[in-house]
């Protein structure tokens, strides 16, 4: 995988000092134009599913890095659908292990900061961070805090389960970058505590019209400030023979739509 020097400066005089590093080999991959579920203006940004999600629980799932085979964690009840996406695509998978090891390489929260702005499309307008991957740390988070600041014309969004990196910077949060809690991971209790934005994954329509809850097709609803509370339907392939197999099974009997099959083409190890 391509990283960044090995000697790159650790100095914290700013963003410029440390994009005279950088060469284009060493940029993050970012896609862009959209997707099955995404209008074309929106770019999005991936990680590794699993390996780069610290806060995931329900939906814990890996792909093996060199062989794609997916493992799921001890209190997983759901697939991830990017796992499965990295099990199927080689260059989907490589690019977003080329976007971790860039990161963690660079280290310090300038030095990511500086290798996310050099990165991102000069005409950029919209950015979904991590379809696949969450913040894996403060540092990381605190990174994308700058990334966002710096390019206040661009509008960033996220779903994490990193709540308490969220929580820690709760001030600190620029005007153009929405998050929004993922239900299902290790720290929802702070969901409710900080009456944060969230989002809830269903099974079937049905169980979001009880929650009272309007399911998000194309990233709207992630994407609209003033609403607190919304759900999206499972997606992606599951293991057999779990209650999320027989969910997917249902609602496709009952033609419901719930795949983004283009969420998982190998378009998305293109770099910009």
């Amino acid at each position: 995988m391509s990283q960044l020097p090995a000697q790159t400066p650790t100095t914290e005089s700013g963003f410029h000092f440390y994009q005279n590093f950088m060469s284009d080999v060493n940029l993050l991959k970012i896609v862009i134009g959209g997707n099955a579920k995404l209008e074309k203006s929106i770019a999005t940004f991936s990680l590794p599913a699993g390996h780069s999600c610290p806060g995931a629980l329900e939906c814990l799932s890996r792909a093996d890095p060199d062989t794609g085979k997916v493992t799921d964690g001890k209190f997983t009840k759901f697939r991830c659908f990017a796992a499965a996406a990295e099990a199927m695509y080689s260059a989907t998978r490589a690019a977003r292990w080329h976007n971790f090891n860039a990161l963690t390489t660079a280290g310090s929260r300038k030095a990511m900061a500086a290798l996310i702005v050099a990165s991102l499309p000069e005409k950029l307008k919209i950015l979904r961070i991590h379809v696949s991957g969450d913040f894996f740390s403060q540092t990381y988070f605190d990174a994308w805090l700058d990334a966002a600041a710096a390019r206040p014309e661009v509008e960033f969004y996220a779903y994490t389960k990193s709540l308490k990196f969220w929580v820690a910077r709760l001030p600190e949060i620029p005007a153009n970058l929405r998050l929004v809690a993922s239900r299902g991971g290790k720290n929802d209790d702070l969901i409710q505590a900080f009456d944060l934005p969230n989002v809830t994954v269903v099974y079937h329509p049905e169980e979001a019209e009880k929650l009272g809850l309007e399911i998000d097709h194309d990233d709207s609803l992630a994407r609209n400030p003033s609403l607190k509370g919304f759900a999206l339907l499972l997606h992606g392939a599951q293991p057999s023979n779990s209650m999320a197999q027989a969910a997917i099974q249902r609602m496709k009997k009952e033609g419901v739509k719930f795949s983004y099959s283009s969420e998982t083409k190998a378009a998305e190890a293109v770099a910009t």
